[in-house]
């Protein structure tokens, strides 16, 4: 379905709607709402919601990068959440997913039932660390708007984080190509620019706030990302993590047992 937002229209995805727990899921950069269509199956007792965040899938463009910021992003959630009728439902997220869904949280904490974070963080501590994302992400931007989407999707594919990938089927890896090779350029660049770690504010001074219940989920192989969910974990208050062997997109390496974790972690923390 779509929904327009102050503007923008969103591509929406609504599964099992007879169902009173929603459970919404928030994808990655360079992603969209197919990358959850393996694991939904999974939760069939609950109302799944699939959104395309700005400038990824079949939600709009926008040409101004500050269309994108976090914080008009989380505004746009919260007008689709008023729209579905959603209170008291589970908010998960996948990487740039999840770094909006943590906003979300700590921005709008009495909405939500739990959250779940796969390969997340609350963004940069620094202002240091943020200006120089910010210049890292600015130029990677300029490369997807003057070099074009398959020349970035081929070195996209090829960056440490997603190393682990290259040991996927060749059916798996030609369906997260197929989903990259189809995403806007101009979206892309500008999700960089608007809403990437270096534009967002930290939320490290914010989380030992959250009381709702918190599930971080991380692959072995990602050091980096596990390292950040076990320093999180120290700083909130009803935060556990599960960890995979696997590496970054847990759920594109290992959907069936990444999508057990969070059933039942759901089935105990709702």
């Amino acid at each position: 379905m779509k929904m327009e937002i102050e503007g923008v229209n969103y591509h929406i995805e609504l599964m099992n709607e007879d169902k009173e727990q929603a459970l919404v899921f928030l994808h990655g950069f360079t992603g969209s709402t197919k990358t959850w269509h393996k694991i939904v199956p999974r939760f069939e007792e609950y109302k799944i919601v699939l959104i395309d965040l700005l400038g990824h899938g079949g939600t709009d463009s926008p040409k101004d990068p500050e269309r994108y910021s976090m914080e008009q992003q989380m505004r746009d959630l919260e007008k689709i959440f008023d729209h579905l009728g959603l209170t008291n439902f589970a908010l998960a997220g996948y990487s740039m997913g999840g770094r909006t869904a943590l906003a979300y949280a700590c921005e709008f904490p009495g909405r939500l039932s739990s959250l779940l974070l796969e390969s997340s963080s609350p963004g940069l501590k620094t202002e240091e660390q943020r200006s120089e994302r910010r210049k890292n992400d600015g130029r990677l931007a300029e490369r997807i708007t003057s070099g074009g989407i398959i020349s970035f999707v081929d070195s996209w594919e090829k960056i440490p984080l997603f190393r682990t990938q290259h040991a996927l089927s060749k059916h798996v890896k030609a369906e997260v190509r197929e989903e990259r090779l189809a995403q806007n350029p101009i979206g892309l660049a500008n999700s960089l620019i608007g809403m990437g770690t270096g534009a967002q504010k930290s939320y490290w001074e914010t989380i030992s706030q959250l009381q709702i219940p918190v599930l971080l989920v991380t692959g072995k192989l990602d050091e980096k990302f596990t390292a950040i969910a076990k320093e999180m974990v120290s700083l909130m208050p009803n935060a556990e993590h599960s960890e995979i062997i696997a590496g970054h997109a847990l759920h594109v390496e290992k959907p069936a047992e990444f999508a057990t974790i969070v059933w039942e972690y759901l089935k105990k923390n709702f």
